[in-house]
């Protein structure tokens, strides 16, 4: 009985394509005696076989809310490259949220100075948005880059399964 070698489901005899999947027949299709489908062979997708590699989901725990996310759910919440990027980047954001109230306070004193004030305050912004694409890109070229402070608190998080 010969089974489809990507999904697994049973092939019609002299078919060319699986009937489930829609994938080419080669003669790779698996051939077994018992009747039960053989696992298709995976590539090296990671978090256990979910289809996305560990470096992507890396860079995507740097969406904040993601980060979160994956640190609730199954897969991500054991692998220890993902933990560290998720743990990063909740506490990076723990962190921007504590400084952007503080630039709030000290800004609101100096009522007089907003036209200077205001460029700055958007430059911080952006220094914060552009800092957080650069730890995204070195999450997903496989670089567990760690800020001074809270990527030590990150690798700690991380490391207590």
């Amino acid at each position: 009985m010969a089974f489809c070698a990507k999904c697994g489901a049973q092939l019609n005899a002299g078919s060319g394509f699986c009937g489930a999947c829609g994938a080419a027949v080669t003669g790779q299709s698996v051939t077994t005696t018992s009747g039960a489908a053989a696992a298709p062979a995976t590539s090296s997708a990671g978090a256990a076989g979910t289809g996305m590699t560990d470096n992507v989901a890396a860079a995507l725990s740097y969406i904040w809310i993601v980060g979160l996310v994956f640190l609730m759910i199954e897969p991500y919440n054991k692998n220890r490259t993902v933990r560290f990027h998720a743990f990063q980047s909740v506490f990076y954001a723990a962190a921007w949220v504590v400084l952007w109230f503080g630039m709030h306070i000290v800004f609101s004193i100096m009522p007089f100075l907003g036209l200077l004030i205001f460029p700055l305050y958007m430059l911080i912004g952006l220094g914060g948005f552009v800092f957080c694409l650069f730890l995204a890109f070195k999450a997903y070229s496989n670089v567990q880059f760690k800020i001074p402070f809270i990527g030590d608190i990150a690798e700690k998080q991380a490391n207590s399964i």
